[in-house]
């Protein structure tokens, strides 16, 4: 069954590139970006791990790591990561799982549904440092993704955590937010001084919180 949001992030034991890690353990408290490549050697997925690696300090800023599976093997996941380098100009900074038994995908619903192949979706899990999970996103082979709107996510689930306040469409961390309907005008004085702009009795703007 595939896992829901608020779903405990399944636990493993796998290999990688940077050697066996129990999966939990691994995460101690950082939050996790899990997310699945369809094969090694293939043109989209090259591209897709040189950004990841590119992105190592906006990663780190959020304090998450990040951690790639295929069905291909650790010894082959070792050799295409010199052609990431060598195409993408970063280095792989980050363990990818050598996942031949399918375990990891499987646990995780990854393989593609009708494809005729055990090859993985592109499939992207954050999971939080209380291991559940909190976003999923799944594209088509075809597609590469967006790892901008990955981060975007990030920084809206972490705010709103923290703080009474939803994101609107397309925010962008540092733009205004909304104060939660369930926050009364009255307690909104406590969390928000400053003050918001009220568009409707439920639509209310205010100044980003921790800016």
């Amino acid at each position: 069954m595939a896992l829901r949001l608020g779903d405990t992030a399944p636990d493993f034991e796998a290999d990688t590139t940077e050697g066996h890690i129990n999966f939990h353990e691994w995460s101690g408290d950082s939050w996790i970006v899990l997310f699945s490549h369809p094969a090694d050697f293939t043109p989209v997925c090259t591209t897709e791990l040189g950004e990841t690696a590119r992105l190592r300090a906006e990663f780190d800023k959020r304090n998450t790591k990040v951690i790639v599976v295929s069905v291909d093997s650790v010894d082959d996941h070792k050799v295409w990561s010199g052609d990431i380098q060598e195409t993408q100009g970063c280095a792989v900074n980050f363990p990818i799982i050598g996942d031949t038994d399918r375990k990891v995908s499987e646990l995780y619903d990854m393989i593609h549904p009708g494809e005729g192949d055990t090859s993985t979706v592109r499939s992207v899990f954050l999971i939080d440092p209380n291991k559940k999970v909190r976003m999923t996103l799944t594209y088509p082979k075809s597609a590469g993704r967006n790892f901008a709107e990955i981060l975007r996510v990030i920084d809206s689930i972490q705010l709103t955590d923290g703080y009474k306040v939803a994101t609107p469409v397309n925010w962008t961390d540092g733009e205004d937010v909304i104060i939660v309907p369930t926050l009364s005008d009255e307690d909104a004085k406590t969390h928000f001084p400053d003050g918001w702009t009220t568009l409707k009795p439920y639509l209310r703007v205010t100044k980003q919180p921790n800016k």
